[in-house]
């Protein structure tokens, strides 16, 4: 695997993202079964977003690649090839681990050249996938953010974020500290084929509302909304009136978008599990990535209509930052434009 010459800015001629000193161990428990862990050393763990960028934040910080997660859709699959590891099933069961990852960013932190600028974390895959039960990265993390009163955000699919509410408390008590739930639909036909690896609906959305009793605020970005099979009006209210019923502070939905990498892995899955709909999406997806303007716009007008409904609006501008859209932070191939929505 091409661990190292790997950089963490495509644009600039940074040191490798990974040494060669990479330890690869196999799990084989019922627990982790089929799933390789690679551990990493990082040379770095806060990532600048390209400047192009249209995130409302400059700083990201992933401890993992890959996401027994397992979502069909995932932007990230990419990434995966450029470690020369598998886009398909490698991405779901080969998970690189950055064991360094706190001590790395407590260094960042106390560096004179950093000015506490927001930082952003789950933009490319979820760090609180199955992974984080086993290693824990995160509560050093959260740790070191405290104890910086450095601002920060996390978008999620876990439930196990729960584990660190107590830092997160902490952390909000010193520093702005805005979460994220990624909620697209209630279907859980669609959430058991779609989203495999990942907690159902009903059990992301339970993090949302402890997440907001204790006064941490929590979003709910509907992602992704999934053209001819999540998309009607009646899937569109019922999963907006669950979020306003978890409290969620607002709730913005982003339609299904199909980079390269992931483009190829759903299209597959759609020919399995719903081949009648194939010749639709090459048509609706013909000409790039995302779905039509116009197509987005409908499910984004439909959505906030039923979420001013519900007593809740989109996303606002001004206090916690919350992840609406995110790019992907780490690097590409060298040129490589890095910008996406999840």
């Amino acid at each position: 695997m091409r661990w190292d010459g790997l950089n963490d800015d495509a644009t600039t001629a940074a040191p490798a993202l990974f040494g060669t000193d990479a330890v690869t161990r196999t799990f084989d428990t019922p627990e982790f079964r089929g799933i390789t862990f690679h551990e990493v050393r990082a040379r770095s763990i806060v990532n600048r977003v390209p400047g192009a960028s249209r995130m409302p934040f400059e700083w990201t910080v992933n401890p993992y690649r890959g996401c027994s997660h397992a979502c069909v859709y995932c932007f990230a699959r990419k990434t995966h090839s450029y470690l020369d590891l598998d886009t398909g099933t490698g991405f779901d069961s080969q998970i690189v681990v950055k064991v360094n990852a706190a001590d790395l960013l407590r260094r960042r932190l106390a560096s004179r050249g950093w000015q506490g600028d927001h930082i952003a974390m789950g933009t490319n895959v979820d760090c609180y996938q199955r992974a984080e039960g086993r290693y824990r990265l995160m509560p050093g993390i959260l740790a070191a953010l405290r104890d910086y009163a450095n601002p920060f955000s996390i978008l999620t699919k876990g439930t196990l974020i729960l584990r660190d509410l107590e830092l997160l408390r902490q952390a909000a008590a010193v520093t702005e500290v805005g979460t994220s739930v990624s909620v697209g639909f209630l279907d859980s036909e669609l959430w058991r084929t779609v989203e495999p690896g990942t907690p159902a609906p009903d059990r992301r959305l339970e993090v949302c509302r402890t997440l907001v009793a204790n006064d941490i605020p929590c979003a709910v970005l509907m992602a992704p909304v999934i053209p001819f099979l999540s998309d009607s009006p009646e899937q569109l209210l019922a999963t907006v009136r669950a979020v306003a019923a978890a409290g969620a502070t607002s709730v913005t939905p982003l339609v299904l978008h199909l980079r390269p990498g992931a483009r190829e892995w759903f299209m597959a899955w759609l020919a399995r599990h719903h081949p009648h709909l194939v010749r639709r999406y090459e048509t609706m997806y013909g000409d790039g990535a995302y779905a039509p303007t116009w197509y987005q716009r409908r499910i984004t007008r439909q959505v906030h209509e039923y979420a001013a409904e519900s007593g809740i609006g989109p996303s606002r501008s001004g206090g916690s930052r919350r992840i609406s859209a995110s790019p992907d932070p780490e690097p590409a191939a060298p040129g490589a434009t890095q910008l996406t929505l999840i």
